[in-house]
């Protein structure tokens, strides 16, 4: 099984930006761990960041036609903003998981709302970059109809 960990804007910036928030660990990091970990399940994960809208909705529809079986997406700010974005995913029949290294929904009230997560099968956030090998498992398993 082909993944997606789609990540949206400021995440090239893991690791620099506000530690006390999102860590220390970079963007490049977590990818090496996610790489390591759908090996030894016998899958593939592709990565791709964008602090750039478009260029995400852009990824989204190729990932529909590269035959991309799920996809983890980080997509920042425009996770409270984006009607374009919710729109690329609704329009793939791909599981998607939401996933946010802080918990969205302790921090400022504009945070707490998602327009993405009405179209993924799940959200995780506030477990830090682990919520990435999480959201990887769960599409793994969602993928052998577990």
């Amino acid at each position: 099984m082909e993944i997606l960990c789609l990540n949206g804007p400021n995440l090239n910036r893991l690791g620099k930006r506000e530690p006390g928030i999102y860590g220390t660990e970079t963007l490049s990091d977590v990818e090496d761990r996610l790489a390591a970990a759908a090996a030894e399940h016998n899958s593939r994960i592709a990565f791709y960041q964008s602090n750039h809208e478009g260029l995400l909705i852009d990824r989204i529809h190729e990932a529909a036609d590269d035959g991309t079986g799920g996809i983890i997406f980080n997509p920042g700010a425009y996770t409270h903003t984006s009607v374009a974005l919710r729109d690329a995913l609704a329009s793939v029949d791909i599981p998607a998981i939401e996933v946010h290294i802080s918990n969205i929904h302790t921090r400022e009230e504009f945070r707490h709302r998602s327009l993405i997560a009405a179209v993924c099968i799940g959200q995780i956030a506030g477990l830090g970059t682990y919520g990435y090998d999480l959201a990887l498992l769960a599409l793994l398993r969602h993928g052998k109809g577990e």
